[in-house]
């Protein structure tokens, strides 16, 4: 009834009189009448009369001998809301009084509760706010002071209308007249159905009038009429309270918003039209009040997240989402004026910092991390000493722990404080905490702990180093602490499936990214075990699995075999090295894998120098030292061949496993690695007395080098800071050109030293031959009595040649082949020119000297030889277009031969002749496969390994023939056919293998042959007795549905259910597992077939035909 006596009311307006101000005024004088005639006129409203003059009779603060329309309404409006609230307060304690327990065991399941008699409609609702809107709009609003709240006139247009219509100022009891409306919509407030629509609707609007009736300055002006209509200190205080409890009960968000907006913007400037100085500049004491008033929201608990949540709520990520993350980071940063001290105030919000990274809503936990993100990254610029303590290290702390566990019981006070700490700052579930009971806290139940604290440390220390990407000193310093530790944990999931690998990885990545060059390699040093140890896991600790792909911190079993401790502690060792190169191969833009390198090598230099002084020394008489001296002494020794071992073991991980393209990315790389080479070179020199002491092995390493020094040389253009850096090879250069055994290498260090002196204007004539011969040392070595004996018969022909070759270049050297392809029997004067299948070999040597190596008895010149002739053939070379019918019987001929590296290389030779003279080759190889070897000079008890030799080179060549297979492929079906009926069981899986790939390249042409095919693959897959000619056969129908596809239901549509049958009979009956297996992956092809012809893709595609 009260609702709907307030919304006749307020909604008659009266038009008739011209300006809005005096139709305004008329509409409420009129309806304030309408209004007291209805209440005394009326039966129906005579409960709405009761409740008004009870309402009035305690209404202390209404003024009837008022002349003023506006408040007159405003007051009416004021008893209205407040009968309204109480009939509503008596109507629901009645409703308490009468819901009995017998009430409720009557109700059934499937009963509604009974409604409360506080419930208001959607149309009661809006009638309701109707009524609240008019008593903001003229009885609040236009008695603030000037910068208190949201003027009217930037609302609406019918708030801009009212705006001049109440001059607060001019009233003479504004501020009692603006306690009187704030009074009544607090009372509102009280009952729970109202409070929603009050504060939804007037919050922003009853905290500015309560902070100006509790903070505004006093200013003593008027009479002393005008004196006793201001508030008195009680009334102030009140409002003080008031707003405290109001701040203190509704939603913390809302709460920072509105403080936000009556802080107003920032002070208007000419010219202005930002958003924020639409808001107006708000007066000095109520900016100084709402920024305490959001410091108290900041530090109390929960604070951040409230001040966070009023700023971002409703973004969506974009890029103003980004530009809020950060000012909301630099608020949470400065300090505000009202904290009592730094230290309190980042001792408060830090952990709420470290709060805002547990938020696990998607776009709520995306925005959150940007603002801890930020926060963490600009405190510790701005204030590193707070961040270290209150951030980083609370952050950090359960990987210090495990550097500093111990195996002993804890003290009950420090499980406790772990405890808080991890529910602090970590928030670990329910089910973790039923492992610390009182009286059982133990050192297994706090490592347990540790198993969720270690995850979400690593998952947040990801986030603000890695995603964050600021790197600064406090920082780097505090993730350097706790490196070992995650590195030890990395080593762990490399070892299993973990969830813990990426962030583990990505962390260590970041930090050798992003550190100094100099610390990065100390760290290197340290976690390989060169250098001094770091806090690592903590002794007898170590990783084992945990829930969820995780890992937790575990005591270690006591083992009691020494051995058993030996081979755990150098199989660790391995694995960590291990785990360290993989990390160093995931940095393929940086230097520091290098870097690393190198400065290992220059440890070993430093050691192979410690090595040579040593050995002049005499042994200590221990005779004089006491048996502590003696035993520091020994086991100084065993430390340092500790420390030499681990070098090398390190160097060689590192030179197995890394690629010489990431260890020596730049010159300046190779010249420092050159450097170390040759300074380990000069080591012992002085000492040397006869000509040629020293390992072979480093003597040919030395010779590399130098030839490696050469081809840098040779380059076509070096500018002046190249050689500026190549400078430092000359003083090892000179030592060995002066001190070494061996005259090569003197030559080539005095050829290599004049040219990087001079800067490239000098270049000794016999650089290039030295250079040869020091590049391919292995030539020069261990020459077998055949090898000097064809030198000697040859040695005109290569004199003739060497004018030739003396001519080439140094960077000619670098095409040469891989030096495995010569073997150690290569005699020296050839092993510089023919060591190497590469094109620049070919023209340096005549093809007759070709030919005659490929005859040479020693294996690897002919086989050199016979891969040099394949590669002439295949760059169409006159002279072996010319000798055609040689080449193809000197391939023959060193098919037979029984060593690998020869016989596949004549395989690969006949395959490049085939491919390059189909009709002629072809044919003859088919005669070779059918008849067996027609060679006169023919082992005929190889003739089986020579046939299926010659059955490589047909299913080579059948690989090669691509779209010319249907026109050359046709004899060889036919010599494949009969060759499944070969007496031998080889010949016949070799003509099935070579049947197979030839038939998948056939397509249409394999169509005349589909029931011959098909009657030959049947016959064998049930009648054949050998299991390895089924497989074949099985296969050749699986290589058939897969070369064809598609066209497989139109070339084999008449022989396809014959060929299905046969498989299914494998699968049936053969006994053969991987005949099984081989038929199952042929049905898989068929059955993949036939779905794309019966459910062809749906293609949207439209035809258009031209008509002639």
């Amino acid at each position: 009834v009260c609702t709907s006596f307030i919304k006749s009311v307020l909604t008659h307006y009266i038009t008739s009189p011209s300006s809005q101000r005096e139709a305004l005024l008329a509409a409420l004088q009129a309806n304030r009448t309408l209004l007291l005639e209805q209440l005394h006129g009326e039966k129906r409203f005579e409960e709405v009369r009761r409740l008004r003059e009870e309402v009035t009779a305690g209404a202390t603060w209404l003024c009837s001998d008022t002349e003023d329309t506006t408040w007159c309404f405003v007051q009416e409006c004021l008893l209205l809301l407040l009968s309204l609230a109480q009939h509503l307060s008596v109507q629901l304690e009645l409703f308490n009084q009468t819901s009995t327990p017998s009430a409720a065991r009557l109700r059934t399941p499937e009963m509604a509760p009974a409604l409360s008699p506080d419930v208001l409609s959607v149309s009661q609702q809006k009638t309701l706010g109707a009524a609240l809107q008019f008593v903001i709009s003229l009885g609040l609003c236009p008695y603030l002071a000037p910068g208190v709240g949201v003027p009217l006139g930037r609302r609406s247009a019918f708030g801009a209308m009212v705006e001049g219509l109440v001059c607060g100022g001019a009233v003479p009891a504004a501020d009692r007249r603006l306690l009187t409306t704030t009074t009544v919509l607090l009372q509102l407030a009280e009952l729970s159905s109202l409070a929603t629509l009050v504060f939804t609707r007037c919050l922003g609007d009853i905290m500015a009038a309560l902070c100006q009736l509790g903070y505004r300055p006093h200013r003593a002006e008027g009479g002393g009429a005008q004196t006793e209509k201001e508030l008195n200190l009680e009334e102030r205080k009140s409002c003080r309270e008031a707003l405290k409890g109001l701040l203190g009960k509704v939603y913390q968000p809302i709460v920072v918003k509105e403080l936000l907006i009556l802080q107003g913007g920032p002070k208007q400037v000419s010219g202005s039209s930002s958003s924020r100085a639409a808001l107006g500049s708000a007066p000095p004491w109520l900016r100084r009040l709402c920024g305490q008033l959001l410091s108290e929201r900041l530090m109390q608990p929960n604070g951040v997240q409230a001040v966070i949540r009023a700023i971002l709520e409703g973004g969506t990520g974009g890029e103003s989402d980004w530009r809020k993350c950060d000012g909301v980071a630099r608020i949470l940063v400065a300090c505000p004026q009202q904290s009592a001290s730094p230290d309190s105030y980042y001792r408060q919000v830090c952990p709420q910092i470290l709060d805002l990274l547990h938020i696990r809503d998607k776009l709520t936990a995306q925005q959150f991390q940007r603002v801890a993100t930020r926060a963490a990254l600009t405190l510790t610029e701005d204030k590193p000493e707070f961040a270290e303590q209150y951030l980083l290290a609370p952050l950090l702390r359960p990987l210090q722990r495990c550097s500093t566990a111990s195996g002993q019981k804890h003290s009950l006070s420090w499980g406790i404080t772990e405890i808080s700490q991890a529910q602090r700052f970590y928030k670990f579930s329910a089910k973790y905490q039923g492992i610390f009971q009182m009286g059982n806290l133990i050192t297994q139940g706090i490592y347990s702990l540790l198993l969720y604290r270690i995850e979400n440390c690593l998952y947040f220390s990801s986030t603000i180093w890695v995603v964050g990407n600021s790197p600064s000193a406090p920082l780097m310093k505090a993730l350097e602490e706790v490196l070992p530790v995650i590195f030890t944990l990395f080593c762990f999931t490399k070892q299993n499936v973990s969830h813990l690998r990426a962030p583990c990885q990505e962390i260590l990545l970041w930090y050798l990214g992003h550190t100094e060059k100099s610390g990065a390699l100390l760290v290197l040093r340290q976690l390989s075990g060169l250098g001094e140890q770091m806090k690592e896991v903590a002794p007898h600790f170590h990783f084992i699995p945990g829930s969820d792909g995780g890992a937790k911190l575990s005591l270690r079993d006591s083992v009691s075999d020494e051995d058993d401790v030996l081979y755990e502690q150098l199989s660790g060792e391995q694995w960590r090295l291990e785990c360290l190169v993989q990390l160093l191969a995931e940095l393929k833009d940086s230097d520091l894998p290098g870097d690393f390198f190198l400065e290992l090598l220059q440890d070993l230099t430093s050691l192979a120098a410690e090595e040579d002084e040593g050995e002049d020394e005499q042994e200590v008489d221990v005779s004089a030292m006491t048996l502590l001296e003696v035993e520091q002494q020994l086991l100084g020794r065993a430390a340092g061949r500790g420390q030499k071992l681990t070098l090398l073991q390190v160097l060689a991980v590192v030179c197995e496993s890394l690629p010489h393209t990431l260890l020596l990315r730049k010159t300046t790389q190779v010249v420092d690695f050159m450097v170390s080479l040759l300074q380990r070179a000069c080591v012992g020199l002085d000492r040397v007395t006869g000509p040629s002491t020293g390992s072979p092995v480093e003597s040919q390493t030395l010779s590399m080098g130098m030839g490696l020094v050469a081809t840098l040389l040779s380059a076509p253009q070096l500018s002046a800071g190249d050689y500026a850096s190549m400078s430092v090879l000359l003083p090892p250069l000179e030592v060995l050109s002066q001190k070494h055994p061996d005259v090569v290498i003197q030559e080539l260090a005095s050829g290599l030293r004049a040219i990087i002196a001079t800067h490239g204007a000098y270049r000794p004539e016999n650089l290039t031959a030295a250079s040869q011969r020091s590049r391919h040392p292995y030539m020069t070595q261990n020459n077998n009595a055949a090898s000097r004996k064809k030198q000697k018969v040859q040695s005109e022909a290569r004199d003739s040649q060497a004018s030739q070759s003396g001519t080439r270049t140094e960077t000619q050297l670098g095409k040469t082949g891989p030096p495995e392809e010569a073997g150690p029997g290569r005699g020296p004067a050839g092993g510089g020119q023919g060591s190497g299948t590469g094109g620049s070999a070919a023209p340096t040597r005549a093809f007759s000297d070709w030919l005659l190596e490929a005859c040479d008895p020693d294996v690897p010149t002919r086989a050199v030889a016979l891969r040099t002739l394949t590669r002439m053939v295949q760059d169409s070379d006159p002279d072996a277009v010319q000798a055609q019918e040689k080449v193809l019987m000197l391939f023959l001929e060193n098919l037979e031969h029984e060593d690998s590296f020869v016989y596949l290389s004549a395989i690969q030779g006949l395959a490049v002749l085939a491919d390059s003279y189909p009709e002629k080759i072809l044919h003859r190889l088919l005669g070779e496969f059918q008849h067996g070897p027609s060679l006169p000079k023919s082992n005929k008890e190889h003739s089986l390994e020579t046939r299926l030799k010659v059955g490589e080179v047909l299913m080579r060549a059948s690989r090669a023939m691509g779209e010319l297979a249907p026109h050359l492929g046709r004899p060889l079906v036919g010599v494949f056919l009969r060759g499944t009926r070969d007496p031998d069981q080889t010949v016949r899986a070799s003509s099935l293998s070579n049947l197979g790939e030839l038939c998948q390249r056939l397509d249409y042409a394999l169509g005349p042959l589909a029931q011959e095919l098909s009657s030959c693959l049947s016959a064998l897959i049930k009648t054949e007795k050998e299991v390895e000619v089924r497989r074949a056969a099985v296969h050749v129908i699986a290589l058939l549905l897969r070369g064809l596809s598609d066209k497989t239901t139109q070339v084999l549509g008449d022989v396809l259910l014959d060929l299905y049958r046969a498989l299914k009979w494998v699968v049936r009956s053969d006994q053969d597992d991987v005949a099984v297996l081989h038929a199952q992956l042929a049905l898989e092809e068929l059955d993949d077939v036939m779905r794309r012809f019966i459910f062809p893709e749906q293609k949207l595609e439209k035809k258009i035909v031209v008509l002639p």
